[in-house]
């Protein structure tokens, strides 16, 4: 794929980039390396002062770094501000915390001092992808940098301005030229820098096959990865939900981002016995979305981040349809310019079908009735994802059965799956494995150092 800026909302080309030389790449490594030498002992404060600054910046140019991802891959711009904002968050969260995070934790052995000291280990690559172009970003890099690694940012291709902007604004918050760097890189050359011994682990957010391949390639090298895949979220409705409130949550968690994130809710898995009801106010809630420009204020489902996206989205859908679902409303992409997929909702779903074994990424919904609250959890493990889940009850038993029970990273009752810098991030079974965000987030890339001292 070409690096460039594609507008998504009309097909029209905005800029290009050149890839960086070998000899480029080369300089950028070495400069990680030297970097990383001095980060390693900078002070926590000074470390804290530079990443407020970095929050500061998000926040004081918002509306800059919005128009840059609505334009590079097609969000909402009224949800681009939030993520900024919300970058801005997770700069002042671990600027704020991780020092407290990474001290010293004492260990009683009977000897005189057994301590666990966390220690950085260098240059880590952070291969991420275009849905969430800013967060996806913050939410490594502002652990990593306050740690004292050093991040090498290979972003997707077709954002690569949003890329430059993230590597300008830790420029401008103070830190040195060296602590975090985008490489302008297509994916057939992540390897070979994984395969440099001066690149110490690697973290992905993207693809199942993406995962499987940089997994591959670290394990080759005996190096740690995060990897954060996709996700079929199932979003659990039972008798005792208050049903408006869950039909409401449930259209927003399928087209936030326009369908495009690994944790909206894909599967909607209802109670038979309120199912119709459901079913009937979703469908006019997915049907009255307002389809258009991002830009335009009122927007509420923009377009598909490529052209391919929507073909490969459609191709799905019908396949869906072909094996026996019913189409309830949408499934088609819409005629206009531009990358656009109508609102979708599917029923009676076959287990030979995408719809029921893949995620579909757009704004298209699968919908399930169940009898009853065992088959509600054997349908949502039923699939080799496992990211989040979310489940509408007002019974403390059921309640409970939900956590423990449901195969996932994360539950959330009674509301949408949602990222918080507070709390750990990620998935099971073929979702990924590791944590960001949270204290788990900023230990996966450290050396857990065990000391005794007799």
């Amino acid at each position: 794929m070409a690096i460039a800026t594609i507008n998504p909302a009309t097909g029209e080309l905005v800029k290009t980039f050149r890839a960086l030389t070998p000899a480029e790449i080369e300089q950028k490594l070495q400069l990680a390396v030297s970097t990383f030498e001095v980060e390693r002992n900078t002070p926590f404060s000074e470390r804290a002062r530079r990443m407020n600054c970095a929050a500061e910046i998000l926040e004081r140019d918002k509306e800059k770094f919005a128009h840059l991802m609505t334009l590079e891959m097609g969000k909402p711009y009224k949800a681009a501000i939030a993520e900024a904002v919300k970058c801005a968050g997770g700069c002042r969260y671990y600027a704020q915390n991780a020092e407290r995070f990474l001290a010293d934790e004492i260990i009683d052995t009977g000897n005189q001092k057994s301590f666990v000291r966390y220690r950085p280990i260098g240059p880590i690559l952070a291969v991420m992808p275009w849905n969430f172009p800013f967060w996806q970003v913050i939410r490594f890099a502002a652990p990593a940098l306050m740690a004292g690694n050093v991040g090498l940012l290979k972003h997707a291709s077709n954002v690569p301005q949003s890329a430059l902007a993230l590597e300008k604004i830790f420029l401008d918050a103070g830190f040195p030229a060296g602590a975090f760097q985008t490489l302008l890189i297509g994916s057939e050359q992540v390897d070979a820098i994984l395969n440099d011994p001066r690149v110490k682990a690697a973290t992905l957010t993207g693809s199942e096959q993406a995962g499987i391949q940089v997994g591959i390639a670290a394990a080759k090298r005996i190096k740690k990865v995060v990897l954060e895949l996709g996700g079929s979220d199932p979003f659990i409705v039972m008798p005792s939900a208050d049903l408006d409130a869950a039909v409401a949550t449930a259209v927003e968690a399928r087209v936030i981002n326009n369908g495009q994130s690994c944790i909206a809710a894909k599967r909607f898995i209802v109670a038979e016995s309120i199912a119709s009801e459901f079913e009937k106010k979703f469908v006019a809630r997915m049907e009255g979305l307002r389809v258009g420009d991002p830009f335009e204020e009122n927007t509420q489902l923009g377009p598909l981040a490529t052209a391919d996206a929507v073909k490969s989205l459609d191709a799905d859908v019908q396949k869906t349809v072909e094996a026996g679902a019913k189409l309830l409303t949408g499934g088609h992409p819409l005629k206009m310019p531009g990358n656009y997929y109508a609102p979708t909702v599917l029923a009676n779903i076959p287990k030979n079908s995408p719809a029921y074994r893949e995620e579909l990424f757009g704004p298209v919904a699968s919908l399930f009735r169940v009898k009853n609250i065992d088959e509600a959890i054997r349908l949502a493990n039923d699939s080799r994802f496992g990211l989040g889940a979310s489940a509408w009850t007002k019974d403390d038993r059921e309640r409970e059965r939900f956590i423990n029970e449901l195969e996932s990273g994360m539950v959330f009752i009674n509301k949408m799956v949602a990222s918080d810098p507070r709390i750990p991030f990620g998935g099971v079974k073929h979702s990924g494995h590791g944590r960001e965000l949270s204290a788990n987030g900023i230990r996966e890339f450290m050396n857990i150092k065990t000391v005794s001292i007799a």
